[in-house]
């Protein structure tokens, strides 16, 4: 399947937000290189998944939008969803996990989608999908296992290539592989010399398990605080991962949110904790980064106040 993530990019900029690349002197020193942090934080829905969903609504003929678009998602994707089905005048039905985080209910009931709650397992969230396609007519807009979201994922990569930063590492959280799968793609197009590396709790490292072993071995009970991260990954990303992501490294709980409370305090930002991901594997391998120029996804800002403590002195 051949995707263009530039066009994808032409295709979505008057609707998502071009994110600023964040650097810091006392980071920079600390980590003994130069760290660009791409804020999709800041984005619209603040996380990445805006700029898939966008995408993939955008390639859809009007008349399939009609009985409109439906989804499973732990949150960022479903609220991406809803705000695109929004902007082309369709409708989103949102299956969550019952155990979603408040804010990311509330953000897909702001922009008009009808949430049903499943259990927080893969196959209580495709089957009550299946249910409601069943029933709606709507179409399924996967959240990561699907080429127009992963195309659209890419752009956030394409962004910062095109800063002519050529970073010699690009780090990414994983969970469904969308967005590191679209990161590889660009960087293999725009900056084939960076190394992209996808970062995973330890907690739920299927995809570390995967890429090693070179075959799918889907997560079990993914017991880790970041949510976004707890998904496997699909036949589609996990190819493209296998293909031409550098290598994939995991944190514990603790290393995450020490991680967490060390960006939010340096660089004065307020993240999800599935973005201190790559920031925890930043600090843990922090000498095979030094001397180097360092690029890090923060996917997204969308997190409960009462999370929120966990970080605090």
């Amino acid at each position: 399947m051949e995707i263009n993530i530039a066009e994808a990019h032409h295709r979505i900029k008057n609707f998502i937000l071009r994110t600023p690349l964040l650097t810091e002197d006392y980071i920079n020193g600390f980590l003994e290189n130069t760290t660009f942090f791409k804020c999709e934080n800041l984005q619209k829905i603040h996380a990445f998944k805006a700029r898939g969903a966008a995408n993939a609504l955008s390639k859809l003929d009007k008349s399939l939008l009609k009985n409109g678009v439906a989804t499973h998602s732990s949150g960022n994707h479903g609220q991406a969803l809803a705000w695109a089905a929004k902007i082309f005048s369709s409708y989103a039905y949102v299956v969550m996990p019952s155990s979603a985080p408040k804010t990311k209910i509330e953000a897909v009931h702001y922009w008009g989608g009808e949430i049903t709650f499943c259990e927080p397992t893969l196959q209580a969230r495709e089957e009550t999908l299946q249910q409601i396609v069943e029933r709606t007519g709507a179409i399924f807009i996967p959240p990561y296992n699907h080429w127009d979201i992963i195309e659209g994922q890419g752009t956030c990569a394409y962004e910062i290539f095109q800063e002519d930063l050529e970073p010699d590492y690009l780090l990414t959280p994983v969970g469904g592989g969308g967005l590191l799968s679209g990161t590889a793609l660009a960087a293999r197009q725009y900056s084939p010399k960076t190394k992209v590396i996808g970062c995973e709790p330890k907690n739920a490292d299927d995809a570390y398990q995967s890429f090693n072993a070179g075959k799918l071995i889907p997560v079990g009970a993914a017991n880790t605080i970041a949510d976004g991260l707890r998904t496997s990954l699909g036949d589609i990303t996990f190819e493209v991962i296998c293909k031409y992501v550098h290598d994939i490294l995991t944190v514990t709980e603790e290393e995450i949110i020490d991680a967490w409370r060390w960006i939010t305090f340096h660089l004065k930002v307020i993240i999800e904790p599935s973005c201190a991901v790559p920031v925890a594997v930043l600090l843990k391998h922090k000498d095979m980064f030094k001397q180097k120029r360092v690029a890090v996804i923060l996917t997204g800002g969308n997190v409960d106040a009462e999370k929120l403590r966990l970080i605090l002195p």
